[in-house]
């Protein structure tokens, strides 16, 4: 491979015009997507306009008249195609955290008679910490984990929920939707599916698989800005059996007719609970313009051949430096990044960062690097693998300016 071959590759690439939309530093290689997005160029003017001619002119009556009532049924429905639910089953709400504590305790109070939530070791902390405290509120009600490879089979029927993360956040796994969806509805169970490193870069079919429940968050692959709202999915089948234990006034009947009792009103907008944040949803509903008419089948096609390249670069170039793949070697088995682990891993990634190669480091050694398809091109690709040489070969990372850890890793 050369670096024409490359170029021609990103010549031929169907997604590559919709790079020039998105503000990427000039001389920046960003491969950290999958943490944070870029902004489109046009957010600024966007937000401009949402705090000028709505909040500034309109004022209150925004909620009337820029319908600011409706955007969370109206972001949620512009997520749906993009996850593969109805429009009637996504609403976009709180952070993934507190999404996450809505539907597993919506669950567990459904099935008082199961006792456990079966999740694995290593899942994202926040998933793991808000399933123990749910857990530890309720009587009986314990966290199981079990390996990646035996969850199937540690379904039972004493199972609630199965909690997991749909692309791993370290290692880039992804886990088999349909076939944990078919083995846990078997048992009488439900499977809930963190969607934080997967939506917005690889084909996603809820539906499709049967899914119970999903969320996802806003600001990785979507580029809703940092802590854009998360989103919530329920199945309609499964949307008059739940509650959420936070009954907000928002997820009231009727949240004007200032009742004292609490009625869940019906369908997806049970499930919020306080005032939305109108700036922040403005921001996630100008950023997922982007996707429409998107085909996410190239989305994903784009992100794991970008992935097969960096492996592969990787392998040949930098193979002599200690970097042992931490991701799946099956492109099938990933989603859209991609980790190596190398006992100097956060001062490589800081040496990186130096030269304007922006990855990200995941304790305890692990250098990850994101493929966000619409924004990173094969060319980048092939660029970091050549500074990533250049940073081993001259022994860059070495330098202890970059072993001091900064409180964000």
């Amino acid at each position: 491979m050369t670096e024409q071959d490359v170029l021609r590759l990103d010549a031929e690439d169907p997604l590559a015009p919709l790079r020039a939309r998105f503000a990427v530093p000039e001389g920046v290689t960003y491969l950290d997507g999958n943490s944070l997005g870029p902004p489109l160029h046009t957010a600024r003017a966007a937000m401009d306009a949402v705090i000028a001619e709505q909040w500034g002119a309109d004022l209150i009556a925004s909620w009337n008249t820029h319908d600011w009532i409706g955007l969370p049924q109206r972001v949620g429905a512009r997520i749906a195609p993009l996850v593969g639910g109805a429009a009637d089953e996504v609403i976009v709400s709180d952070s993934v955290s507190v999404n996450l504590f809505k539907l597993i305790a919506a669950v567990c109070l459904a099935r008082p008679h199961r006792r456990t939530i079966l999740t694995e070791p290593g899942n994202f902390p926040t998933d793991l910490y808000i399933a123990q405290g749910v857990a530890g509120m309720l009587a009986d009600r314990k966290v199981r984990t079990e390996p990646a490879e035996a969850i199937i089979d540690a379904i039972d029927h004493d199972t609630a929920l199965v909690l997991l993360t749909h692309v791993h956040y370290k290692s880039g796994r992804r886990h088999d939707m349909a076939a944990i969806a078919a083995a846990a509805h078997a048992k009488g169970t439900l499977v809930l599916w963190d969607l934080s490193h997967s939506a917005g870069a690889v084909a996603i079919d809820l539906a499709g698989c049967q899914a119970d429940l999903a969320v996802g968050c806003g600001y990785k692959f979507f580029n809703g800005g940092p802590g854009a709202p998360g989103f919530l999915y329920v199945a309609r089948r499964l949307q008059g059996e739940l509650q959420s234990p936070l009954a907000g006034w928002m997820g009231h009947a009727a949240p004007f007719d200032f009742d004292d009792g609490y009625r869940p009103a019906e369908g997806m907008q049970r499930f919020l609970c306080g005032t939305p944040p109108i700036l922040a949803m403005a921001a996630l509903d100008h950023a997922l313009s982007v996707f429409d008419g998107i085909d996410m089948g190239l989305v994903e096609h784009k992100a794991l051949a970008l992935g097969d390249m960096f492996l592969e670069l990787v392998e040949v170039q930098c193979g002599a430096f200690g970097f042992d793949l931490a991701s799946p070697r099956e492109r099938h088995g990933r989603g859209a990044h991609i980790s190596f682990a190398h006992p100097q891993a956060y001062a490589i990634c800081q040496a990186l960062i130096a030269r304007r190669v922006v990855g990200d480091f995941r304790a305890p050694d692990l250098l990850r690097m994101g493929f966000a398809p619409l924004t990173t091109r094969f060319i980048d690709v092939w660029r970091t693998v050549g500074i990533l040489h250049d940073v081993m070969a001259t022994g860059a990372w070495a330098d202890p300016i970059f072993a001091i850890r900064q409180k964000v890793t």
